[in-house]
């Protein structure tokens, strides 16, 4: 079965974005915690620059991805990615289709019928890689459902003091996680949990 991880950066004090929605301060180890050029494929590349530890962890979890859950917030956040994301198919959970959407060429997808549909759709379009779950919310429906397998959350040396928290609306908790594996990298951490499915 495909694995499910929630991918995630946030601040020590818990939160994705600050008090205005910018989320720059937890994304910061992404644009020059180091010297080490990190291509973003899809239709909107990017070129970021990391410590070599974080470099070598990010491409690690990247290479393994083969599709993309997220929520409206993040898709409009993020321009709809040019319409292809780099880690994939991207199943964009929402009420209503956006107007303008589903276009030509894009492998950008609208779920309308709930967070396990979207989940059985990823997997399916996966194949034999793993979805990345993003976004706070996204994340939070998928860990309350029992359907993630295991948490990737990087932790950015900074304290926003208020903002959007990661895990703020958990109804199934409390959720036992396993040892993690970490990565120290430069003004981050990166912290894998698993997810115990003995939960109590």
């Amino acid at each position: 079965m495909t694995d499910v991880i929630a991918i995630m950066s946030m601040s020590l004090d818990g939160y994705v974005a600050g008090p205005d929605g910018d989320v720059m301060g937890v994304f910061a180890w992404y644009f020059g915690s180091g010297d080490v050029a990190v291509e973003a494929g899809g239709s909107d590349p990017m070129t970021f620059t990391m410590s070599e530890p974080s470099a070598q962890h990010f491409h690690e979890l990247t290479s393994g991805l083969g599709a993309l859950i997220t929520g409206r917030r993040t898709f409009e956040t993020a321009q709809g990615w040019g319409g292809n994301h780099a880690w994939g198919p991207a199943f964009v959970l929402a009420h209503e289709v956006p107007e303008g959407w589903p276009r030509p060429e894009s492998t950008v997808h609208f779920v309308t019928d709930g967070i396990e549909s979207a989940v059985r759709q990823a997997q399916a379009a996966a194949g034999r890689k793993s979805v990345a779950v993003h976004g706070a919310d996204t994340i939070q429906q998928c860990l309350d459902a029992g359907l993630l397998d295991y948490l990737q959350v990087d932790v950015a040396a900074i304290l926003l003091g208020g903002g959007v928290r990661l895990f703020d609306h958990l109804t199934d908790a409390p959720a036992i996680l396993g040892n993690p594996t970490v990565v120290e990298g430069v003004g981050v951490t990166h912290l894998r949990y698993p997810v115990r499915t003995d939960q109590p």
